[in-house]
């Protein structure tokens, strides 16, 4: 009697791993800034990023319009200007912001570290002119 196999598994199997230290990307050590690090893994429905801004500098006036987004503050504090006024990101922090709301980011004078996550955008796609 022939023997009988368990179904193939997929060519990439989902498996839980570690992606990166924060902790080390974010030491006491005032450089490097801007994305220290970013989601990147083939097959992904999510997009992440971790940014350090130095001591003062600003993210200008923004919003996402299609995706809601959280931003973990990891060191640092700062301030987030919001349509409802400023909010006070401090280290531990985790801010809400929904799709379509609008903000900018002052850090304070030790910097602010901050992870961001949000659903991955679909690629692009090529529509036919209205």
């Amino acid at each position: 009697m022939p023997e009988t196999r368990a179904a193939a598994l997929p060519e990439e199997t989902a498996v839980a791993r570690m992606l990166c230290d924060v902790g080390a990307l974010t030491g006491e050590q005032p450089e490097p800034t801007g994305v220290l690090w970013k989601l990147a893994e083939s097959g992904r429905r999510l997009d992440a990023n971790l940014i350090r801004l130095p001591g003062g500098a600003r993210i200008g006036t923004h919003a996402e319009p299609d995706l809601d987004v959280l931003l973990l503050v990891v060191t640092g504090d700062g301030t987030m200007d919001t349509a409802d006024g400023a909010l006070p990101p401090a280290e531990g922090g985790l801010v809400w912001l929904p799709h379509g709301s609008t903000r900018s980011i002052t850090a304070g004078p030790r910097g602010l570290a901050y992870v961001t996550v949000h659903r991955r955008r679909p690629g692009m796609q090529i529509r036919r002119r209205a």
